[in-house]
């Protein structure tokens, strides 16, 4: 098999700082600190992938666009052109566009792609413009994942990508990054894309409904002096905000201790800096998906994580379209140590289990 590999290095790197999107914004990320996700998401994947199918025909953009990380992960790459400018960590969405273009023209059976929800955009509208009926495959790496082209995890990129046998038709969604960080969800399909099938493909759809006023007054009821509560984004942990007394911000993490707002819309850095001796994660899990961290929330780093419990809420009506709970915080340990049964608050009294894988 011939596969072709683009990797978007910037990807994902305004999660951690607060940013909710790295598009346009790649300066201040990294004058907030943020680092480099995709490459290294994107060796996982590659590297699952040479672990299952050694003898692929690997086809990359060069430097941190695919050739280096196909490298990295064992394979000898056959490379299809060099992003423009001196400075191959500071790519465009046209360097994307023309990766896809020289990839396909060399007769790849599969595109597998290294981004977020703006890089899958660049890729079908690509295959779209070129006429192309080759399957795309998404490794997730950016900070806002609304399309269902890809794959749960890298490793599991990397698997599907070894050996599929058919594919579907899925949706290309992206919002408005703008929009989001002024805590609006404005969500657009963008283009139809072909899809290796797999299990361990996530949904397009993010699913609410329900009330959660019940339980928002028993996570209220149970708070204890002392212990810093660190708030993810959604309008289910939006209504504990609430009935704890303050207005957070509906799409970014607050910190609350004691009656006092610690942070607001805080970044991973400056939740770090206020967190306690005890700390307690309240998150709700994405709608259709099942992600209760590694979407949307990356301010709730492997380091948060680590030093807090986690509790995870949500309607009923939410829990009822969602088989698992999942997590990808880009930390093996971590994702590790969150496996297994959890207690999830689903009213002020009442918890269901539900597994997370």
């Amino acid at each position: 098999m011939r596969i072709g590999v683009v990797v978007n290095p910037i990807a994902g790197m305004g999660g951690r700082v607060g940013l909710k999107g790295t598009d346009g914004m790649v300066a201040e990320a990294r004058e907030r600190g943020a680092e480099q996700r995709a490459p290294a998401r994107a060796i996982d994947a590659l590297s699952a992938l040479y672990e299952r199918a050694p003898g692929t025909q690997l086809l990359a953009y060069g430097g941190e666009m695919g050739a280096n990380e196909a490298r990295a992960a064992g394979f000898d790459p056959e490379v299809v052109g060099e992003p423009e400018g001196e400075n191959t960590k500071e790519t465009s969405a046209s360097d994307t566009r023309e990766a896809v273009h020289r990839l396909i023209s060399e007769g790849i059976d599969l595109l597998l792609f290294v981004g977020g929800d703006g890089t899958a955009v660049d890729v079908a509208e690509t295959l779209s413009a070129e006429g192309s009926e080759v399957p795309m495959l998404g490794v997730p790496a950016g900070v806002k994942i609304y399309s269902s082209v890809f794959a749960v995890t890298p490793k599991a990129a990397g698997r599907v990508a070894a050996g599929f046998d058919r594919v579907e038709e899925r949706e290309v969604n992206d919002i408005d990054e703008e929009a989001y960080r002024d805590g609006e969800v404005r969500a657009e399909l963008k283009a139809i894309a072909r899809v290796p099938v797999a299990e361990s493909l996530q949904s397009s759809k993010q699913l609410g409904g329900g009330t959660v006023e019940s339980l928002a007054q028993g996570v209220a009821d149970d708070v204890q002096e002392g212990v810093t509560y660190v708030l993810g984004p959604g309008s289910t942990v939006g209504a504990i905000k609430a009935e704890l007394g303050f207005e957070g911000s509906p799409l970014g993490v607050d910190v609350w201790r004691d009656g006092e707002l610690l942070a607001r819309d805080a970044n991973e850095e400056e939740i770090l800096a206020v967190l306690g001796d005890e700390n307690v994660i309240v998150v709700s899990p994405i709608g259709g998906q099942g992600f209760v961290f590694g979407r949307g929330n990356h301010q709730l780093s492997p380091a948060v994580i680590r030093r807090s419990t986690v509790e995870i809420v949500a309607s009923k009506t939410k829990l009822d379209g969602i088989g698992v709970l999942r997590a990808d915080t880009g930390d093996e340990d971590v994702d590790e140590s969150l496996r297994g049964w959890h207690k999830v608050r689903v009213g002020r009294f009442e918890r269901r289990m539900l597994k997370l894988s």
